[in-house]
């Protein structure tokens, strides 16, 4: 059962809160989760959706994270909370199962219903409140929030959880929706659609791209569609999960990149795409053994394709030209096709709302939120936070769900003046700075 929003009257100005957090993705909800039990703290979360939804256009069979179980929403800040994932599972009854499963992965849609079940268990949650605006009163020193209802919230502190939008490239921006699926993010409500196509092409590589070209490569002879996967990348990277790799997601490399120049952190954003967007290397083995199985009995309708960048997109006659450049070979070509669907990630975007306090808030060179190391977004360096959209700042580790709880213990410690959940500092093996 998801907490509703209580009925409230119109225009309504509530008493003062520690903090206000907008947006109610797995990294926001798990604040709420953590700042539950302090008494010290006064916090409310807007959100508005309904109820809680995370990316349920990718609810794949048997699709999983691609972090293990104990990157829920609390337990590398507090293992002993109760919002605990394996709790979650005791609750429901399966945790045995799990254990004799013996895979350290959730399903996706099992982590959404954990994010449901923790959210349903929160009275600082509301969900169905829109944020409409966020203005500042210089002689109060707070922020007012203001609601798509007329509800006025206002708070000393904001803690900015809205998260990434689905990115559709400046190709296709414009084009009518008549491919079906325009972006993976909707995947499973017009696969259905899809499926009746004669032919669909799917544009972008990583995790999900590769999902969606397995699922439908598996009904590939049922359906008779032709299936193009173009991606601009040289080849189809696999997500880079060894131990010392994994030692980029931890504190001390935060320590290590945030204080590297700024134009040094961008030049790296780029080469570190591969250790959070690549897909994962089982995946990568069922999708070529499919392969190999769908041409025993002859050519599959099927086509990869590396280092093509989408140029151009037009629709008319039913279908989608799709203009791509052969980067190594410098050669243009063209495809056809009925569907198009746009593997093409996520990006941060600015929230509108926060436009009458922007002269509050800092950017780099670069335009983009000037993120301190604990977070802060602000001209005072301790008011406004931001939950993800900061690999510029602080590299692989915006985007990890493990390392939620890491920044949240942080946030906390911002808010209540002293260390609540113990933040480790030095982790790592290897030594990042010299």
């Amino acid at each position: 059962m998801t907490a509703r929003p209580e009925a409230r009257p119109v225009n309504t100005v509530y008493d003062v809160y520690d903090f206000v957090g907008i947006g109610l993705g797995p990294f926001n909800l798990g604040l709420a989760c953590l700042t539950e039990p302090i008494a010290e703290l006064n916090g409310l979360f807007l959100e508005s959706k309904p109820g809680f939804e995370w990316h349920s256009g990718m609810f794949l069979d048997g699709a999983h994270l691609q972090t293990p179980f104990l990157s829920d929403l609390v337990t590398l800040a507090d293992p002993t909370s109760p919002y605990s994932f394996l709790n979650y599972l005791k609750e429901k009854g399966r945790l045995y199962p799990f254990y004799i499963r013996e895979n350290f992965y959730p399903l996706r849609v099992e982590y959404d219903d954990y994010c449901r079940w923790a959210a349903a268990r929160l009275d600082s949650v509301r969900f169905g409140a829109t944020v409409t605006e966020v203005t500042y009163d210089e002689g109060d020193e707070l922020y007012a929030v203001r609601t798509h209802t007329g509800d006025t919230y206002r708070a000393r502190r904001l803690v900015l959880g809205t998260g990434t939008s689905p990115h559709v490239p400046a190709a296709c921006r414009g084009l009518p929706d008549g491919g079906a699926g325009l972006h993976t993010s909707r995947y499973l409500d017009r696969r259905d659609e899809l499926r009746r196509m004669r032919s669909i092409t799917l544009v972008g590589s990583g995790q999900s791209a590769a999902e969606i070209y397995h699922d439908l490569l598996g009904g590939i002879d049922v359906h008779g569609y032709r299936l193009n996967w173009v991606t601009r990348s040289p080849r189809f990277f696999p997500l880079e999960y060894t131990k010392l790799t994994l030692e980029m997601t931890s504190p001390d490399y935060v320590d290590y990149y945030h204080a590297l120049p700024e134009p040094t952190r961008y030049r790296l954003a780029e080469q570190h795409k591969g250790l959070y967007k690549g897909i994962d290397g089982a995946l990568i083995d069922e999708i070529f053994d499919l392969l190999y199985r769908k041409r025993l009995t002859g050519p599959a309708p099927t086509r990869l394709l590396t280092n093509s960048a989408l140029t151009g997109a037009s629709y008319d006659d039913g279908g989608y030209t799709l203009t791509f450049r052969q980067e190594e070979q410098g050669k243009d070509f063209a495809l056809r096709s009925e569907g198009l669907v746009l593997a093409t990630g996520y990006r941060y975007t600015e929230p509108e709302f926060l436009k009458p306090v922007r002269h509050r808030l800092r950017h780099d060179a670069h335009g983009n939120f000037d993120i301190g190391r604990n977070y802060a977004v602000d001209v005072t360096g301790r008011g406004i936070f931001l939950q993800n959209g900061g690999v510029h700042a602080h590299s692989v580790t915006s985007p990890d769900l493990g390392m939620g709880p890491y920044r949240n213990a942080c946030i906390i410690r911002e808010l209540l003046g002293t260390e609540y959940y113990p933040v480790e500092k030095t982790i790592a093996f290897q030594e990042f700075a010299v």
